[in-house]
């Protein structure tokens, strides 16, 4: 999986089998999905054709799930608990209080690195959906979501996980996710508010699991990887991308397999930062190429 953010949307690339409950929605294997902003005025047109457009002006094919928000990409949360990655969008009807009279949907988008089957995939739908209505509440609202609310469920490689309820380990990560997500998307638009979309991670380093979240301003590990290092991509968007000539399995603090890729520095050098940057699209294949490719230079990649 490779996700990249434009000005208004948010693409997910890859070999997918997900679930939609968004516009076109269902069961079935694609190659893209994304989360699209669009304006309060464009929210009566079609958003079939809105999203074929967006695909055909991103050079994209059209086998892809979609969702629709008037929330700007800005305030876009993203949570990351080892395999599972949520994308969440947020916001509340004016009814509220602390709402907007167009931008009141929640959009949820839950990515999976280790294989889903179908019927894991729609019990992570019922799953993301349970933790919203509990981190509405935990935020002191009475609702449980709102009338245009959408959730995409997603992952890549073989069946790993058959169920993804509440008893499981792979549910439970997805609703601390999206729990988390909720609440920081919501807080992003209020007084204070990041002008960028925000990362978290669950990190056990010291102890027990706790969230931590990436700024790139006064960082206290620079350099984490090599003098002179990008760190526009301090948290890979590739993650996990399994290719062992970048990093490795190894045993984590809960006995299951964490994909380390402390050593690898691809999207650190700077050359490769930069084409990352205009290029978000490109591949990981193609920033090994291109890497690769330069002339009296060697990798710096170390496997």
């Amino acid at each position: 999986m490779n996700y990249f953010l434009t000005s208004d949307t948010l693409f997910l690339r890859g070999t997918f089998t997900a679930a939609s409950t968004g516009v076109n929605g269902g069961v079935g294997h694609v190659t893209t999905i994304f989360n699209h902003t669009v304006s309060s005025d464009q929210e009566t047109e079609s958003p079939e054709r809105e999203g074929e457009n967006l695909l055909a002006r991103a050079g994209l094919s059209c086998n892809a799930f979609g969702l629709f928000t008037a929330v700007p990409m800005k305030n876009l949360c993203v949570v990351r608990y080892d395999q599972v990655t949520v994308f969440v969008t947020a916001g509340l009807p004016p009814e509220t209080g602390t709402g907007s009279p167009t931008s009141h949907t929640i959009n949820i988008i839950v990515y999976s690195g280790e294989g889903l089957s179908q019927g894991a995939l729609l019990e992570a739908i019922m799953e993301a959906t349970e933790a919203k209505a509990e981190a509405l509440r935990e935020y002191g609202l009475s609702i449980t979501g709102t009338v245009s609310d959408a959730v995409i469920t997603c992952c890549e490689g073989p069946v790993v996980h058959t169920r993804a309820g509440a008893a499981t380990e792979i549910g439970n990560r997805i609703r601390e996710c999206v729990k988390k997500g909720i609440a920081e998307a919501l807080n992003s638009t209020g007084p204070g508010h990041r002008n960028r979309h925000a990362f978290f991670i669950l990190s056990r380093f010291g102890g027990n699991g706790h969230w931590v979240e990436w700024v790139p301003e006064d960082c206290p590990y620079y350099p984490c990887h090599m003098p002179g290092q990008r760190c526009d991509f301090c948290y890979c968007p590739f993650y996990p991308c399994k290719d062992e000539s970048l990093g490795q399995w190894v045993d984590g603090s809960q006995g299951t397999p964490v994909w380390n890729c402390s050593r690898c520095t691809l999207v650190h050098e700077p050359e490769i930062a930069e084409y990352l940057l205009e290029n978000p699209e490109a591949s990981l294949e193609e920033l090994k190429r291109r890497w690769a490719c330069r002339a009296g230079r060697e990798k710096r990649v170390i496997p």
